[in-house]
């Protein structure tokens, strides 16, 4: 599921999108808001997505940020900027700045073996002698694919007698019951320690560590683990410390008990109805629970480091962070498409062919999208608390891309 936003509609829209020249003259910024915010409210009633979130980000603060449609619509509760929900993949991007705070601790090296760090043996069986390194995983270059075992060991519902359950069941949806959930350390090492129950030979590529682009959910959770070992915190502990209290983010979390649960929205299906409450065992590669307002910070934050003024990281850990590690000739050609947030990789960074910077993520009653144009200077924020369809993706999701486009474009 991670991640399949952009590898499922992008062919249809991302190529329109980022390479269209809409044709705007230079308008007064106030008015290009106030019309990006008409375009937002007019889209939002279309309804089939139930509810979203936009912000548009600069270095220095958040310089718009507003809820469209329903983050209940059963109790009538607006999607505001202070509704919080999960991210997805875009949760991703914390496990980079992680990675590279631990280094600047002294903690751990990107190029260390990661089997420095683990308890567990974790080495692709077609090149055993060959390490799989730290910054192999923040490339998705490890060798370490996902399967049908991923989705199928990841989700758990937090009450297996939420009514919502019927409706992921009706999708084919397996999802875990919190009874049988597995810790991450436990995860890992069934899905990829040879001594493990869940462990096949095809959980890994025939390519040679470092070699090779796939994107892993399972080697994003693997690092995130390696940054516990590495530093003897908990990750979600190392992040809400170095990451999201740093940032002010007090609203977020890795977990429903470490939020004001009221303030979440309900998510939904893609065709309208509410999902059950859910998380992840491999809560790192997609956990993340957000709003607009603590989000744009982080956005803002990132943007910082990337002009070397950040403040989470020293210069030459957010240079490090933000360096595209990959060549071309590392992806894999999937029907032409090379417009999206795979195309080059810092260290789980994304960077687009046009040259955005950021990360998109979806879940179940969920997309998350967070990038920024380096030389606009100006970042946008995307969140929806329902999943997305043909029908929702021509009616709703191209055109609020599309007017945040206008917005941008208006800038230059």
């Amino acid at each position: 599921m991670k991640n399949s936003l952009y590898r499922s509609v992008s062919k249809i829209f991302l190529f329109t999108l980022f390479t269209t020249n809409y044709g705007f003259a230079q308008t007064d910024h106030e008015q290009a808001l106030e019309k990006l915010d008409s375009s937002l409210k007019e889209i939002s009633e279309i309804g089939l997505i139930k509810g979203y979130g936009v912000a548009i980000v600069s270095p220095d603060s958040t310089i718009f940020a507003k809820g469209y449609g329903m983050a209940d619509v059963s109790n009538n509760i607006p999607y505001t900027p202070e509704t919080l929900q999960n991210i997805g993949s875009v949760s991703k991007t914390l496990i980079g700045i992680a990675l590279m705070k631990a280094q600047e601790m002294g903690k751990l090296k990107l190029d260390d073996p990661i089997s420095k760090y683990l308890d567990f043996d974790v080495v692709n069986p077609f090149y055993p002698d060959e390490p799989i390194r730290i910054w192999h995983l923040a490339t998705h270059t490890g060798g370490i694919k996902d399967t049908r075992l991923y989705e199928k060991k990841a989700y758990y519902v937090l009450d297996e007698n939420d009514l919502g359950l019927d409706v992921l069941k009706k999708q084919s949806e397996d999802f875990l019951s919190p009874k049988t959930k597995a810790t991450l350390a436990a995860y890992l090492e069934n899905f990829l320690s040879k001594k493990g129950s869940w462990y096949a030979k095809k959980n890994y590529n025939k390519k040679k560590p470092g070699s090779t682009f796939r994107y892993s959910n399972v080697g994003a959770a693997l690092a995130a683990h390696v940054v516990e070992k590495a530093t003897g915190m908990p990750y979600d502990q190392f992040t809400s410390k170095y990451i999201l209290s740093a940032l002010n983010m007090n609203a977020s979390g890795w977990a429903y008990d470490k939020i004001d649960a009221s303030k979440h929205s309900v998510l939904y299906s893609k065709d309208g109805r509410p999902l059950p409450k859910y998380a992840l065992v491999t809560y790192p590669d997609g956990g993340l629970i957000t709003n607009l307002n603590d989000f744009g910070s982080y956005l803002s934050e990132l943007m910082k480091g990337y002009y070397k003024k950040g403040t989470l990281l020293e210069a030459d850990g957010y240079e490090a962070l933000f360096q595209q590690r990959l060549e071309i000739k590392e992806f894999p050609e999937e029907g032409g498409n090379r417009y999206d947030d795979e195309f080059n990789s810092g260290i789980f960074m994304g960077f687009t062919p046009v040259g955005y910077v950021g990360h998109s993520g979806s879940d179940p009653g969920i997309v998350a999208l967070m990038f920024f144009d380096p030389k606009l200077k100006l970042g946008h924020i995307l969140m929806l608390n329902t999943s997305t369809s043909s029908d929702s993706v021509e009616k709703q999701l191209i055109p609020i891309l599309k007017a945040i486009h206008e917005y941008l474009n208006a800038q230059k």
